[in-house]
């Protein structure tokens, strides 16, 4: 027999009833009924029951080894009777009598129990992050990280793409999120930065001939946490392609994203339903319109509607006033709501006011009559045009939104979110896949008083150089694209600009030189000079994909060694002090943090301390 272990915890069954088995793995949990104990023995592939008494040698010691000791037990298989058969455990109709136990790791007193769902600190759970992981919630996750990772890998290769590769080791980026820096010892004062993604490398693989790119590809930005996006580090299904439209783009990614969605849509029994190909494509302005976001959440069924011009000229003297400004009214349909109190729709109001608002007007409806003050003001007449032009129930309220455009979409986005959640009708067993298109290339920049690229200055611009030179730049739109689910961006992506003249161009419209680009990206524009094909892709986040098929919250539950929301590593000790020998070694020296200035109120100089 083997020296620590005959079958796994998960392995044994009614048919080895009567067999000598050796099992290890944690004690997971004890109980003791009055000389008879019974320990649940825990490894990575499930429990076994574990059951010593007063004829069995073991006895004493697992009396004595405390959970999550680390035990090898040497016994016999045993049915349980009828009564004690535990459904819920593939091991349920058998136990093991204990008449051996070998303690290979005694544990100290647990600063977290493992057994069980209660919550936790973070820094308690981070700290000690190898005994949460034991906790069969978050080991599950992990486990399900893992089978999505190699099931993207298969289909990638089955729709052949080739995995690649590229630097960890780069040069610093000029755009985008800041960089993490590496000193270089062999040159002095230089630095590498760490990638913050593959990108200017995988559209090199592709000038390099080698046609369909993909990597499950590690990044790193120096950002701030939010529940869906980790500090520090995160994974990303990077690929690229050559010689494709957006479509083509599209016809490539979506069969891999729906075949991960469906395979693992009933994990733990959920029972989810997957979005049918192909996926929706909703323009960039519409969904703004609609759903008051670029990421909508399309199981949510209410939609946002534009219903300034109802109010120019009314009887609602604040809303028509707001549209002869030349700003906008935006209504959120609240279906079958005649059954909800005033106080649902005061508190609405609040709740705009507290998310930093000035607030959520509204209008009640039952039976077809109309109630409150916009109602009131904006007359019979007038709600029923509204009503009918927003194919509103006779039950059906509706809440405004009202301001600056940008302002009202945002308040009338992150309401139709709300009313959707208190009414219920997000469906929590459907995952809803649609791709965001038609972005704009350009925005205007109000702080900086200029023209600048509004999502990624290297896509291909629609129209390519005629539209750049005949269109104003904020009409111009580019073949920038991004998929969401449930209201999750997963990724952004592009068909990229790969002529150096339409490159010069756009930078050139945004205030930056040919020599700007040159300096900055000198390594993808010189490679473009020398033959560039068609190509595009993007790079849906591993881990947001993973937290959505877990159904978790916080993207930390689904990342192995995840650090705090201030990008500490509390297990590992991380980030530390380098010693005075690594600093000489690379030629470094820290200046200490400049404490916080006072800053002249008349001069506007800053005073030292």
């Amino acid at each position: 027999m083997h020296q620590y272990r005959s079958h796994t915890c998960a392995a044994i069954r009614s048919e080895h009833v009567g067999e000598a088995v050796r099992l290890s793995g944690w004690v997971h949990r004890k109980r003791d009924h009055g000389g008879v104990l019974f320990v649940d023995l825990r490894d990575h592939y499930g429990i076994t029951q574990v059951v010593a008494d007063a004829d069995s040698p073991a006895l004493p010691m697992l009396e004595a080894a405390r959970v999550e000791s680390v035990i090898t037990i040497d016994g016999e298989v045993k049915a349980r009777s009828a009564g004690t058969v535990n459904p819920n455990l593939p091991t349920g109709e058998i136990e093991v009598f204990a008449r051996g136990v070998t303690v290979q790791s005694p544990a100290q007193e647990l600063p977290m129990p493992v057994a069980g769902d209660a919550e936790y600190p973070e820094d308690i759970r981070l700290r000690y992050r190898f005994l949460d992981l034991r906790r069969e919630k978050l080991h599950a996750n992990i486990l399900l990280r893992s089978n999505v990772i190699s099931s993207i890998r298969k289909r990638m290769v089955d729709q052949g793409f080739t995995e690649f590769q590229t630097p960890i080791l780069t040069a610093s980026s000029p755009e985008g999120a800041r960089d993490y820096l590496v000193p270089s010892r062999v040159h002095p004062g230089k630095f590498y930065a760490l990638p913050q993604a593959p990108q200017m490398f995988k559209q090199l693989l592709m000038v390099a001939g080698f046609d369909r790119y993909f990597q499950i590809a590690p990044c790193f930005r120096d950002e701030d946490a939010r529940a869906d996006r980790s500090p520090g580090e995160f994974y990303q299904l990077d690929f690229e392609m050559s010689f494709v439209t957006q479509e083509d783009v599209f016809a490539a990614i979506e069969p891999v994203l729906h075949g991960v969605f469906e395979e693992f849509a009933d994990w733990q029994g959920k029972g989810r339903q997957v979005s049918a190909l192909p996926f929706r494509r909703i323009p960039y302005r519409e969904s703004m319109l609609k759903y008051g976001n670029d990421k909508p959440d399309l199981r949510n069924p209410i939609e946002i509607s534009d219903v300034s011009g109802f109010f120019s000229g009314s009887g609602f003297g604040r809303f028509a006033q707001i549209v002869e400004a030349g700003d906008v009214v935006r209504a959120i349909p609240a279906p079958n709501t005649a059954d909800k109190s005033r106080k649902f729709f005061d508190d609405m109001n609040a709740w705009a006011q507290g998310e930093g608002f000035a607030g959520l007007g509204y209008a009640t409806r039952k039976g077809g009559e109309w109630g409150g003050p916009i109602a009131k003001n904006h007359g019979d007449i007038g709600m029923r045009e509204l009503a009918e032009a927003l194919g509103l129930g006779p039950d059906d309220g509706v809440f405004f939104a009202a301001g600056k455009e940008a302002q009202a979409a945002k308040l009338a986005g992150l309401a139709r979110t709300r009313v959707g959640e208190q009414l219920g009708l997000i469906d929590p067993n459907r995952f809803e896949f649609c791709w965001i298109v038609d972005f704009p290339m350009f925005e205007y920049d109000e702080d900086a008083k200029k023209v600048d690229f509004s999502h990624n200055p290297f896509s291909m611009p629609q129209g390519e150089m005629e539209a750049l030179e005949t269109k104003d730049p904020l009409d111009i739109l580019a073949y920038q694209y991004d998929i969401v689910c449930n209201g999750v961006e997963l990724s952004s992506g592009a068909i990229r600009n790969h002529r150096p003249e339409i490159m010069y161009k756009a930078f050139e419209i945004a205030g930056y030189s040919q020599a700007d680009v040159d300096a900055n990206f000198a390594g993808m524009i010189n490679a473009f000079k020398y033959g560039a094909p068609p190509h595009g892709g993007s790079a849906p986040g591993i881990d947001r994909i993973v937290m959505l098929l877990a159904d978790e919250p916080n993207i930390r539950e689904v990342i192995v060694f995840p650090m705090t929301q201030k990008a500490e590593d509390l297990m590992m000790g991380a980030p530390n002090f380098a010693t005075p020998k690594q600093l000489k070694e690379l030629n470094l020296k820290v200046v200490e943090a400049v404490k916080p200035a006072a800053v002249s109120a008349t001069t506007g100089l800053v005073k030292a301390d």
